[in-house]
């Protein structure tokens, strides 16, 4: 049976331990976090005034870039919305406008700066850089933000990181090691220690499975320290970019899964009919 276990979770951060499950489970989660779970991205921008000396097309790259907060529950992909309409409409478009002007001298036009029609979809963070401009330059522009996936491009991503390896499993050796510490010294995450002249495990989930330890060792394969890994056990961490919280990512990652699977399915029926 499938258990998870929460290990940490912030806002941003969630990391998970799974057990019962086998690769190919996991790698499914970790591309549908990637690729298929959608998020808001500014798409397209119309510019008013740009008397600065970056062209439109850089401006307007730089803002896709730019993290939005997403509201997966009222907005519809565009794909999947009823107007159909490749100008999209309310329910899968949001208008965000940016007017910034450099008056008494130079300074950076910041994304706390874009105004959006819904105070919901907003930058994740205020403090990103979009352009310098000097004295008396400009820009005026009117962007619109969409709902899309990280397979047809990065800036719908809703993660800026996800991925899993082997539960870690550790044997030490019963015996002190008096004149040795090297396994000890060798590992950077500091997963082992020194206590009582013996070697101890001071952070198993810290273990990246290196063999670095086991290697430095001076009894070479008859090491008594054994590096292993639980079989259908594995350590998720997903680290979203602040558009979707990270337990959010996995959920929808999970209903994608199984309308896959059911899709997969109705297919395999057909096909033997």
């Amino acid at each position: 049976m499938l258990k998870i276990e929460v290990l940490e979770k912030t806002d941003t951060n969630l990391r998970i331990a799974v057990k019962g499950a086998d690769v190919p489970l996991m790698n499914a989660l970790r591309r549908l976090a990637l690729a298929e779970v959608p998020s808001m991205a500014i798409e397209e921008v119309v510019m008013i005034e740009n008397s600065s000396i970056l062209q439109d097309e850089i401006i307007a790259h730089r803002l896709g870039l730019i993290p939005l907060r997403t509201d997966l529950d009222g907005y519809n992909l565009p794909d999947e919305c009823d107007c159909q309409s490749e100008f999209g409409c309310p329910k899968c478009r949001v208008t965000l406008t940016l007017d910034a002007e450099a008056k008494d001298g130079t300074r950076t036009v910041y994304s706390g700066e874009i105004v959006s029609e819904n105070p919901e979809i907003l930058p994740v963070s205020d403090k990103v850089p979009i352009i310098k401009l000097a004295k008396n330059q400009k820009l005026k522009l009117e962007a619109y933000a969409r709902l899309g996936r990280g397979k047809a491009h990065a800036k719908w991503q809703p993660v800026s990181m996800c991925a899993y390896k082997y539960y870690p499993k550790i044997t030490t050796p019963e015996k002190k090691c008096p004149d040795c510490s090297k396994c000890v010294d060798i590992c950077p995450r500091k997963v082992l220690a020194i206590k009582d002249e013996k070697v101890e495990v001071r952070d198993l989930l810290a273990c990246t499975l290196c063999m670095d330890c086991v290697e430095a060792c001076p009894q070479g394969k008859a090491s008594p320290l054994k590096i292993e890994w639980e079989k259908n056990q594995f350590i998720m961490n997903i680290e979203s970019t602040g558009a979707l919280r990270p337990e959010r990512v996995l959920k929808e990652a999970t209903k994608l899964l199984a309308k896959q699977l059911k899709e997969f399915e109705k297919q395999i029926k057909a096909e033997q009919k």
